[in-house]
């Protein structure tokens, strides 16, 4: 019960710092800056954020996996 538990911490946190990474990958487009650097801090952070998406999908499908 406390891996379940813990485990729904990890996804969340997980998620949410996805979440911060799109909004970065917005940001840099936006920002004072050439265009091959925003491209380049764009393609950085969209690639940080599927990684982790990655990572809280299979967290999730672990402790679903455990607790069946």
């Amino acid at each position: 019960m406390a891996l379940l538990r813990l485990s729904n911490v990890i996804t969340r946190n997980l998620s949410s710092r996805a979440a911060a990474h799109r909004a970065m990958a917005k940001a840099a487009l936006f920002a004072n800056s050439s265009a091959s650097t925003r491209l380049k801090r764009y393609n950085h952070h969209i690639e940080k954020a599927q990684q982790l998406e990655a990572r809280a999908l299979e967290t999730a499908q672990r402790s679903a996996g455990g607790v069946a």
